[in-house]
């Protein structure tokens, strides 16, 4: 499908400004910024490398503020706004049509009879951006300049330069950009544009969606170089910012070599389907977005150790997002040797029968407090499996799970049992989020959720029965497992609430048992194996569609309820507060579309549920879906702009309902 936008859309700020675009690289860096070129996040920048991959990401370069001088003319063709409120110059003014020809965002300027385009892509596997230029029509020479606007901190901080002097040094082709005696070298360069040095900072950059987000609004970047070559019609120009000693300048090759690696990305897939393909389009580009969360994860014992980014432009990789998108984002995209590594690369990090929630952005030391993540790597196996057939991963993982089994029954960290009452797992301690409704503002957990959640104890059956059936497989005493499972399906009916015809969300918690109507329950239906009956999943999906579907996925609580908060805005604690108090979650419309299949075999009404979501490609991080929406009309994107769980579970649903 085609993703475009003319004048209509780019020359009106207000309109333009919440459109975003994001381009990768692979190892955990990223470019990205506005359409008009605006920049509104201190995660925009045309390089955010990262310098320890995945993660250590840091922006160097920040901006490329682009000048044509035209006849006797001059065009601004980059937007600024700063901290009175003011914008100054207005060069969206100038943008013709914005596109993304396949994930690479490229605009068109139009300077009276000139039409100069431009183009932003990232080499895979290096802390390398290319941008390139190249002048389609005019009937005389233009004089492009750009000056280059760097910075060197961590992507979630601020720069306010008061005093601070960088080193900037001429080299062959641009300059080096040194920010002090041990920071890695950016190197900024042009296969033919001349450069002038310059150490200017230009202060007061206003970023109006980190005020928006109760954040600091205020940004210093420094000019470090002037740019400027002539073109004449027809011609071309490459700028390369880099952290790599060797980065090459040949734009046109580097720009074959993306193309190309897009086009292997679509062949994969179609390869990987047994049917004709229909909608591809959309299809299309939900495979090529998911690429852009698959990211190298090196380590001693897995050199090519592969993992996911949960989210641009500001999260790490988790290990729960990780397990719940792994089967969108490689399984149904074709490349299951992706999945294999991620499931090898987790599985060094299991303690104590616990898979890492995340890897932190410093530091090596990961955090484990999580009880969802490690249950969903068994769903992630199964999934692998079924698709591969691999015995040999299953024969290699099989100790590591069974041992995972163990300190589930036995108890590990944060209270994390299983009830010898009744077979069902209890987690959680005072001051502690385990569960993925996980925000925290200090010493608030806003949802705690002690106790026996309900999808946790889903995935917990879900992972006996899968357990049993890879036991069998690999010929390995399986008995054990059933036993577990069957008493815990057994006493699973403690969760059905026959006064409201659906699930309690939390059992056996401080309060006693927590009825409130949360999407949670969905996955005791969506989930291969179900500890509901027949009727009782009918009730869960109807309640969770009489409540709490939206366009974009599920809201994370019932309106009704006293606590509801239907925006997301404001400071930390604001945000916090309402991020599973009523904000919708987009990925939960894949496990709606999975569980409304299940119980009513109607595919083409179970895709329709997921047709919004085209249009949103073409909104928020375009090309991408977001992480969140408000739970109040008219349900706008927030959160990030690009999150992995959410294409995955849209694409995995999709295919699902049918090519």
């Amino acid at each position: 499908m085609d993703i475009s936008l003319g004048r209509e859309v780019c020359g009106d700020l207000a309109v333009a400004e919440p459109r975003e675009w994001l381009v990768t690289n692979g190892i955990g860096g990223y470019a990205a910024g506005t359409v008009p070129g605006l920049l509104t996040r201190c995660y925009h920048g045309v390089l955010v490398a990262a310098l320890k991959p995945p993660l250590q990401r840091t922006l160097m370069l920040a901006k490329l503020d682009d000048t044509v001088l035209y006849g006797d003319r001059f065009y601004p063709l980059h937007t600024n706004r700063w901290a009175d409120g003011s914008v100054g110059p207005h060069g969206y003014r100038y943008i013709e049509r914005f596109s993304l020809e396949d994930t690479i965002p490229t605009w068109r300027y139009a300077c009276a009879d000139a039409l100069l385009e431009k183009r932003l892509w990232m080499q895979s596997g290096e802390n390398t951006t290319y941008i390139h230029y190249s002048l389609r029509r005019a009937i005389s020479p233009l004089i492009l300049t750009l000056k280059a606007l760097v910075n060197y901190r961590d992507y979630h901080s601020r720069t306010h330069a008061q005093d601070w002097q960088m080193e900037i040094t001429p080299i062959e082709h641009g300059i080096s950009v040194s920010a002090f005696p041990d920071a890695v070298l950016l190197r900024v360069l042009s296969d033919r544009a001349e450069a002038t040095l310059a150490h200017d900072w230009y202060y007061g950059f206003d970023l109006a969606a980190e005020r928006e987000r109760g954040l600091d609004d205020r940004e210093d970047h420094l000019h470090a170089a002037t740019f400027q070559v002539t073109l004449h019609p027809g011609e071309t120009v490459t700028f390369v910012a880099s952290s790599e000693p060797k980065a090459s300048l040949d734009g046109e090759a580097a720009l074959k070599v993306r193309r190309a690696h897009e086009h292997k990305l679509l062949g994969l897939w179609r390869s990987s389907r047994p049917v004709e393909l229909k909608a591809s389009g959309f299809v299309n580009r939900l495979v090529l977005a998911a690429d852009q969360f698959l990211v190298d994860r090196p380590s001693a014992d897995e050199g090519h150790g592969k993992t996911i980014i949960a989210g641009y432009p500001w999260f790490s990789d988790w290990g729960r997002d990780t397990m719940i998108s792994l089967p969108g984002l490689t399984l149904c995209t074709g490349r299951p040797e992706i999945a294999r590594s991620i499931l090898r690369t987790y599985s060094r990090y299991i303690s104590q029968g616990m898979l890492p929630n995340r890897f932190p952005d410093a530091g090596e030391t990961p955090e484990y407090n999580t009880v969802d993540a490690t249950l969903w790597y068994f769903e992630a196996l199964r999934s692998y499996y079924s698709v591969t057939e691999d015995e040999d991963l299953v024969q290699e993982l099989f100790p590591a799970m069974a041992e995972v089994i163990d300190w589930h029954c036995r108890g590990t960290r944060y209270n994390i049992h299983l009830d010898p009452a009744d077979g069902l797992l209890y987690a959680g301690e005072a001051g502690v989020q385990l569960t993925w409704m996980d925000a925290k503002v200090d010493d608030w957990v806003v949802t705690p959720r002690i106790g026996k959640p309900v999808e946790v104890n889903a995935l917990w059956y879900n992972a006996l029965r899968t357990m049993a059936k890879l036991a069998r497989q690999i010929h390995k005493p399986h008995q054990e497992y059933e036993a577990i499972a069957d008493r815990a399906l057994a006493r699973f009916s403690r969760f059905w609430n026959p006064s409201v015809g659906y699930c309690y969300d939390v059992l056996d918690g401080p309060n006693g048992d927590d009825d409130a109507l949360r999407p949670n329950q969905i996955f005791a239906v969506s989930l291969p194996e179900s500890p509901l009956t027949p009727v009782q999943q009918q009730g869960v999906v109807a309640a969770c569609a009489r409540s709490l579907l939206t366009s974009h996925g599920l809201r994370s609580l019932d309106p009704a309820h006293p606590q509801y908060t239907g925006h997301y805005s404001g400071t930390p604690l604001q945000r916090d507060g309402a991020y599973h108090q009523g904000t919708v979650w987009g990925w939960l419309i894949g496990p709606f579309v999975q569980a409304h299949l299940r119980v009513y075999n109607q595919p083409t009404k179970a895709r329709e549920f997921l047709e919004p979501m085209v249009n949103h490609l073409q909104a928020a991080g375009m090309g991408s879906l977001s992480e969140i929406f408000e739970g109040d009309a008219p349900m706008m994107p927030k959160g990030c702009i690009a999150q992995a769980w959410t294409v995955a579970e849209v694409l995995r649903a999709w295919l699902a309902t049918g090519d």
